[in-house]
């Protein structure tokens, strides 16, 4: 019982980092990359009235649309949270350069976006790059969109929520073991200490190593589901991570030492905290996309 107190008080201890940290993050993009302009949070009729988003859902097949809701968000790619099968649904954030074309780039260039408090010059070589990573075709949209749609609808939020309870029985059970095996019930409470420690080390080390393996595993799953939906779709989640790519190596020289603490020259993320493995790469999740173009599987 005392290395499942003390692995809890571990997991509890990760996710007030990983709210810390994402916290930091939020208010950091906030404040280096703003919109303040009031448009930020206007979005064009279509997405309003989920127009757009109900297309995706009928080209995923999904059994329940009623389920799913669109919003406006911050930040440039959508985000995803809930599951269809409870009375909250599924809530899908649209970004605002989403409501942006090649054709008209009013939804970005209307935008005074800061970075390390000095406002993005549309006219340079680096605001060009931007703003051409920001603007996404509509098969890529669909994508974008597709991938988090398929995540929610496949329990992602779910499974990554069960690796902590899984874990926290792993170590009762490696407890338990440990002290049967060298017959230390009866012995003296010290010896009963270190196999709780022991037990509570490689259950640390599970939890670490398995949430970022379902992490990545869900992403790479979600990618692949939203990419059988049709060819066009695939195509547009190979444009969706260039985009990314090119967008996050941009910041990375925009942002200067910041931008080479948060990005690779490859355009991928570095961890966000210590108790973080590595973020799936867009450039795998990229190349994955492309062998299913090239093996003709979607």
């Amino acid at each position: 019982m005392e290395s499942v107190s003390i692995f809890w008080s571990l997991i509890s201890v990760k996710t007030r980092l990983v709210r810390i940290s994402g916290f930091v993050c939020l208010c950091c993009l906030q404040m280096m990359v703003s919109f303040f302009s009031p448009a930020a949070l206007k979005v064009t009729p279509a997405w309003c009235s989920g127009v757009f988003l109900f297309q995706v859902l009928t080209d995923c097949r999904v059994k329940s649309p009623s389920s799913f809701s669109a919003f406006a968000s911050f930040g440039f790619h959508p985000v995803g949270a809930g599951v269809p099968w409870l009375p909250a649904g599924v809530q899908i954030g649209i970004p605002a350069n989403f409501n942006s074309t090649a054709a008209d780039l009013s939804g970005i260039t209307n935008r005074n976006i800061f970075i390390n408090g000095k406002t993005v010059d549309w006219t340079t070589k680096t605001g060009s790059a931007l703003k051409e990573a920001l603007v996404f075709s509509p098969e890529a949209q669909k994508f974008a969109i597709a991938r988090e749609v398929v995540r929610l609808q496949s329990g992602g939020p779910v499974l990554n929520a069960a690796v902590a309870p899984l874990c926290l029985g792993g170590v009762w059970v490696y407890s338990v073991l440990l002290k049967q095996v060298f017959g230390l019930h009866a012995g003296s409470a010290l010896l009963r200490g270190v196999a709780n420690m022991v037990a509570l080390s490689i259950g640390a080390v599970s939890y670490f190593l398995t949430s970022d393996a379902v992490s990545q595993w869900t992403d790479y799953a979600s990618d692949r589901h939203a990419a059988r939906v049709s060819p066009e779709y695939a195509k547009g989640g190979v444009e969706f991570y260039d985009k990314i790519l090119s967008r996050n190596k941009t910041l990375r020289s925009l942002m200067g030492r910041k931008g080479e603490e948060m990005y690779a020259p490859s355009g991928n993320l570095f961890p966000a905290h210590i108790l973080q493995l590595k973020h799936t790469p867009y450039t795998s999740r990229r190349e994955g996309l492309l062998a299913l173009l090239k093996e003709d599987k979607v």
